[in-house]
Parts: structure tokens; sequence; C-alpha cells
């Protein structure tokens, strides 16, 4: 997926381009995605909704759901070797469980769980800061954390998050882009804009908004799509165009 970065931090914008378009629950609150052995695997949020699930990608139906109950507010979802780490928004607890979604531990969490990925040592997690922490899969304690920025400019309301090599993917809550971030500095290399691929008309309501990114790490497919959205996108990178 490697697409030309220039420049300085954050000043290039990358456009993209629709590939395929796939049918998604539009009453899932998305806060959490990936992809694995050729499906998807769901974290939803709100409380009462709030659910761990997976979800063929051709069809978009569930093939497997786990209702959370009414006091857990869901958010960020990681696969970590053959097992699933999902956050909490507020509940300040972190879900682990194996494969058959069967819930092996609850982690007492000190943040808000925003975002959750995880880059082949440690789970990234992020909590609407500027930072991102750095979990030990195992105790799940703060190995450290990094200030993403652009420039000297600290960089907040970053949501899902998604590893694909060294590069990190992060959602901008209540925004269309996605920044491309150095996961070692903090730097912000890129930005990816999705303007126009949710129309703001099409939406439900106002907490309606993209927040989800998966990427087959064998074939580079790349696929976004939001809460209570009604489709997800496979999409390529491309340079944007300006107008």
């Amino acid at each position: 997926m490697a697409v030309w970065l220039k420049q300085g931090p954050g000043s290039l914008k990358i456009g993209y381009e629709v590939v395929n378009t796939f049918p998604h629950d539009p009453t899932a609150y998305t806060q959490g995605l990936l992809f694995d052995g050729g499906v998807l695997y769901e974290s939803t949020g709100q409380k009462g909704r709030s659910s761990l699930r997976k979800v063929e990608l051709e069809t978009g139906e569930v093939i497997e759901k786990l209702d959370l109950g009414d006091e857990i507010f869901a958010e960020g979802l990681a696969l970590a070797g053959d097992n699933f780490y999902q956050l909490t928004w507020k509940n300040n607890l972190i879900l682990v469980y194996n494969r058959a979604f069967e819930l092996l531990k609850k982690v007492a969490y000190d943040h808000d769980g925003w975002g959750l990925t995880f880059d082949g040592t440690h789970l990234i997690a992020s909590d609407g800061t500027a930072y991102l922490r750095f979990l030990d899969p195992e105790t799940l304690e703060e190995v450290r954390s990094v200030r993403v920025r652009i420039g000297n400019r600290p960089v907040g309301q970053l949501n899902e998050l998604e590893m694909h090599g060294p590069d990190l993917y992060a959602n901008v809550y209540q925004t269309d882009y996605i920044h491309w971030i150095d996961k070692t500095t903090g730097n912000v290399k890129a930005t990816i804009d999705l303007a126009g691929l949710w129309p703001l008309k099409d939406r439900p309501d106002r907490n309606a908004v993209l927040n989800g990114i998966a990427i087959d790490a064998k074939t580079e497919r790349m696929f976004v799509t939001g809460k209570d959205c009604p489709k997800l996108w496979e999409i390529k990178l491309v340079e944007k165009k300006v107008q």
C-alpha cells in the first residue's frame, strides 16, 4: 500500500478511489474493525448495542455475534496471536477473548478507550488525546507513549487505529480524515481525505461519522466504513487532485 511520501510532516494530502462497495449493518456503531482469515471482525459501541462480531465481507452478514450487556460501551478492537482485545470507552476495562469469542479475562485500564491495534509487538491504544499508548499484550501494562503531531502541533481526536507493516492509520473523530502516522516519532506523515465518500445528507444523524479501517495484510486491500453506516467500501489510495 506504499503511496509516495514527500515534503514535511502532514503536508501531503492523499485522495482515494472506490474499488468495491459492500453492505454493512446500518445499526452497527462501528468502533473497531479488522480483517483476518478472509472475514471482518468488528467491535460496535453504545450501551445496549455493544458487541463483538464476525462478519462476511461480501454480504455484510453477521456470522457470529457476542452481545456485551447494557453496562458496556465497547470501543477499539485488535487481534494479537489468537486473542482479541476490545477496549471499553469509560468502563476502564480491556476485554480479552479467544477466537471462539469466549471471554478470557477483564483487565483494569486507567484511560478512556478509543482505538486499538497491534503492531506485532505491542498493542497501541488511542484515548481521544494526542497520545498513543503502547501496551504489553500479556500484562496490558503501558510500555511507552508517543504524542502525535503535525510539526509542533499536537493532533487529538485519534479514533480507530490500523497497522499495516510499519504504517499506522488513525481515523480523526468527526472528520473525513485518516492520519498516516509514524508510530515511532508520532509525526503525521500524510492525511488521507475521504471527503465525499459518505455524504452528510446520507447520514442518519450527527453521530454517524466515518470510523473503521481494516487492511488485508496479504493483498493490501483497504476497507473503511462508519458508525451506523449501511456501506463498507474498499478503496485504494491515489494522489489527491487539487481544484
